[in-house]
């Protein structure tokens, strides 16, 4: 799972590990994913890797090392993600370039890095964590426009993949109290998830049997406006 150390991606790992899966977590900061196996009491279950998701070298190595360490990969999540928070008219293009890199790239990377291993081999599953952003349109918002991409993304691999009995999957979440939403926290009365409740999402569409492919999978918090958010925020 790419981005695995913190926010959603972290909480998905705890979760998936008290299933009794073997999980690998990939991340830029070093310091970050040994703090967060630390955590956890470094369980032999659990394997940190310092990998970009933006990078394909870096992602074909995490694959490698994950079914070389557990000998085999039964799902991929590409979780990995950011915002900049800004908007055509008023942003600051600097930060796009990345922003576009790793959300959209990066799981299509992910996707190329697994195609000649397992879950096709496992007839598993390929998992996108996306964002309401890429269902919804937000008013001149680069962030929702990389979400979008990667709702095709997912289409398009769907159609690829599923004559090899491989499912894919999109979480579409909305509002998510992480450290991604922390430009908003100020804002009184405002919806949100828990990364806690992403992640039992995810596990849910892990745990499904072989044979059945949950297409997408959208969670809004109770109340969260959907068409009316302010131009200069994302929706996760």
């Amino acid at each position: 799972m790419t981005g695995g150390s913190s926010g959603i991606g972290a909480a998905t790992a705890r979760r998936l590990l008290r299933e009794g899966y073997r999980v690998t977590v990939t991340g830029r900061d070093r310091d970050r994913l040994a703090r967060f196996a630390v955590a956890l009491d470094e369980p032999a279950e659990l394997l940190t890797v310092v990998a970009d998701a933006a990078e394909y070298d870096a992602v074909v190595a995490a694959v490698d090392t994950t079914v070389g360490a557990f000998g085999r990969l039964d799902v991929a999540i590409a979780n990995a993600g950011f915002g900049t928070h800004d908007t055509v008219a008023d942003g600051n293009p600097a930060g796009w370039r990345d922003m576009v890199l790793t959300n959209v790239l990066g799981p299509a990377l992910l996707i190329r890095a697994t195609v000649a291993h397992p879950p096709r081999a496992s007839r598993g599953r390929i998992i996108l964590v996306g964002s309401v952003a890429g269902v919804v349109h937000t008013p001149g918002n680069i962030y929702g426009a990389t979400k979008w991409a990667v709702t095709g993304l997912a289409e398009n691999t769907r159609r690829m993949v599923t004559a090899d009995g491989v499912g894919l999957t999109l979480i579409a979440p909305g509002v998510v109290h992480t450290d991604f939403w922390q430009p908003a926290s100020g804002v009184p009365g405002r919806p949100s998830l828990t990364a806690d409740q992403i992640a039992e999402a995810i596990a849910w569409t892990v745990s499904q049997p072989a044979g059945v492919d949950v297409n997408t999978v959208t969670l809004r918090p109770v109340g969260q406006a959907v068409r009316t958010a302010p131009a200069s925020l994302a929706v996760r």
